[in-house]
């Protein structure tokens, strides 16, 4: 912002939430790279809590549709893209479940302090400003997805000392 107020440069602020897709580092600590990863290796989903906190989960591809309709406006100030629709985390690692056929169990651990329990992006900007909308659901995404986490998944159990 300070460089389009001081240069007049045709910035863009985007304000992203919760994208998950193929190529997420699989150890990077999110919650659809972690419970990916833990089901295909048939580890315990670590749930924070009781999982009842809510997250929106959006497709990358739909991440990408919406910073590049985006950068060809003359909006300056930040715009959400994410997906609003909601999920519970068991919600969630249950569709991980569905979508890997894993038969993991859920470990429950203590919530993190700071941990929120709702996370809902406004698109009501991106939806009036660009027309956009994310269009993959949750486990259409996982689907998509599941090749790339189960390379990931397969190599790292080959390196893993026998």
């Amino acid at each position: 912002m300070a460089y389009h107020r001081s240069r007049g440069m045709n910035t863009h602020l985007v304000r992203i939430f919760n994208t998950y897709g193929p190529r997420l580092r699989p150890s990077d600590g999110r919650v659809i790279s972690n419970f990916m990863m833990q089901a295909l290796r048939r580890e315990p989903l670590t749930v924070y809590g009781d999982g009842s906190q809510t997250r929106s989960f959006c497709y990358v591809d739909d991440l990408i549709e919406g910073i590049l309709r985006l950068s060809r406006t003359r909006e300056h100030l930040p715009v959400n893209i994410g997906n609003p629709t909601e999920f519970t985390i068991l919600e969630c690692a249950q569709a991980v479940l569905d979508v890997t056929g894993s038969t993991s169990e859920l470990r429950f651990e203590s919530l993190p302090k700071d941990d929120p329990t709702r996370r809902r992006p406004d698109i009501t900007k991106a939806q009036t400003l660009l027309g956009w909308e994310p269009r993959v659901n949750l486990r259409e995404g996982l689907e998509r997805s599941l090749h790339f986490f189960a390379s990931k998944a397969e190599l790292s159990s080959r390196l893993l000392p026998v």
